[in-house]
């Protein structure tokens, strides 16, 4: 018989997964029921939560790019590999940004210069 964690422990153990691979928890909502992660000296974080973005959360953290949304029990597996895929869509996600911040750095006016 399989075990599964409640959505409280699944949060608890996907930040401890995160952690161990190199992200640290930079915020938390009062209810402790959203975690903000980041990787050392990165501008973007990683969201674990048991709902969808508020309009609110949004506001407050417009550096979380990703959200791993555990609102279900869910055994060891299956939370392994739903932290995988959220680090993988963080990967995407920050290479698609890391790419567009470069090309605006390398030449800031591109929109003014697309309409002369």
């Amino acid at each position: 018989m399989t075990t599964h964690l409640t959505p409280v422990d699944a949060i608890a153990r996907a930040v401890d997964l995160l952690v161990a691979r190199g992200f640290v928890v930079v915020a938390r909502n009062t209810r402790g029921d959203s975690v903000y992660l980041k990787p050392d000296a990165c501008a973007f974080a990683l969201r674990v939560s048991n709902h969808v973005r508020t309009p609110k959360q949004r506001r407050n953290h417009p550096d979380a790019i990703t959200s791993l949304v555990l609102r279900d029990p869910t055994s060891e597996a299956a939370l392994v590999e739903s932290v995988a895929v959220a680090l993988r869509n963080f990967a995407g996600e920050r290479a698609k940004r890391d790419r567009a911040r470069s090309r605006d750095a390398e030449c800031p006016n591109r929109f003014l210069m697309k309409s002369l």
